[in-house]
């Protein structure tokens, strides 16, 4: 391209440019993310069967090994993809769909590690093809926004987005948790809630997630606080104070939970509330000063 056009490459395909044996690296981050959606629908599939089985009183047929496996190496595959194109020479992209890119890995990560020791399959019917969803948008658009930064700021960011992936992956559980209390209630417990776990250890998973999600959050308001010049500065105040909203309606959660015994359609509400406030104040900021710029 002539360098008055006023197109800017990817800064990867940059720098592949500039070397004649490096073209054929291209396309690497699309193969890879091609095979990271792939392995993600298998295990997503793998994972229905095995469900629906459960569902008919049968035993599955494939071992719960099969979808642990075949969900790492989706992982493995996403988080290529994520060093290939988020993680660059020239700095980090923080666009929103590479954000939501590795939001979703770190999530998928978490059910990765949750299912290994737990019966918690049913989380990733929704977080591996949230996952793929986002890898599929993210080749199909670009919105780099690349930003260098320092070690303090790394540490803000990373439990940031931890924060909000696990504050996610309770939002997943609270919105599964509140269709198995509605059936429940109802007195129609078929179809896709008998393949669901009790509804006490739903409950309790669910407030396990929250606790370390709260925990998370915590210390990301505190490192930006420690770390950043101005947390109330104009171009972040929003975001300062949506997160300090979504915090105390956490805080207030867990201290109903564990004070007086909240629970149910209570608890559901209140985390998706939550859930919801911490997603506007990344997320949905984030989304309007792109599309203001």
């Amino acid at each position: 391209q002539d360098q008055n056009s006023g197109f800017n490459p990817h800064p990867l395909y940059a720098k592949l440019n500039q070397d004649r044996h490096a073209k054929r690296f291209i396309f690497m981050p699309i193969a890879l993310s091609f095979l990271a959606i792939f392995a993600y629908a298998l295990a997503s599939l793998i994972i229905l069967f095995r469900l629906n089985a459960k569902r008919l009183n049968k035993s599955p047929s494939m071992s719960r090994k099969w979808p642990i496996i075949v969900s790492a190496i989706g992982i493995a595959f996403h988080l290529l993809t994520i060093l290939n194109t988020t993680f660059t020479a020239t700095g980090v992209d923080f666009g929103l769909l590479s954000m939501m890119s590795v939001i979703t890995w770190i999530i998928a990560l978490l059910v990765w590690i949750i299912c290994v020791t737990n019966p918690m399959e049913h989380l990733g019917i929704i977080a591996l093809p949230l996952a793929s969803g986002i890898l599929l948008i993210k080749m199909l658009f670009t919105d780099t926004v690349l930003i260098n930064y320092d070690i303090s700021l790394k540490l803000h960011i990373t439990l940031s987005l931890m924060a909000y992936s696990l504050i996610s992956l309770a939002a997943i559980q609270a919105i599964l948790l509140g269709i198995q209390n509605n059936h429940l209630h109802n007195q129609k417990p078929t179809g896709f809630i008998r393949i669901l776990p009790p509804l006490k250890i739903m409950e309790k998973q669910l407030f396990q997630l929250l606790l370390i999600g709260f925990i998370t959050l915590t210390l990301s308001l505190a490192s930006g606080f420690i770390f950043l010049e101005d947390m109330f500065a104009q171009h972040v105040a929003h975001k300062t104070i949506l997160s300090m909203v979504a915090w105390l309606g956490f805080a207030v959660l867990l201290w109903g939970h564990f004070q007086y015994g909240w629970r149910g359609k209570t608890a559901t509400r209140w985390t998706l509330a939550g859930a919801i406030i911490l997603m506007l104040a990344y997320l949905g900021s984030k989304l309007v000063f792109e599309l203001r710029a």
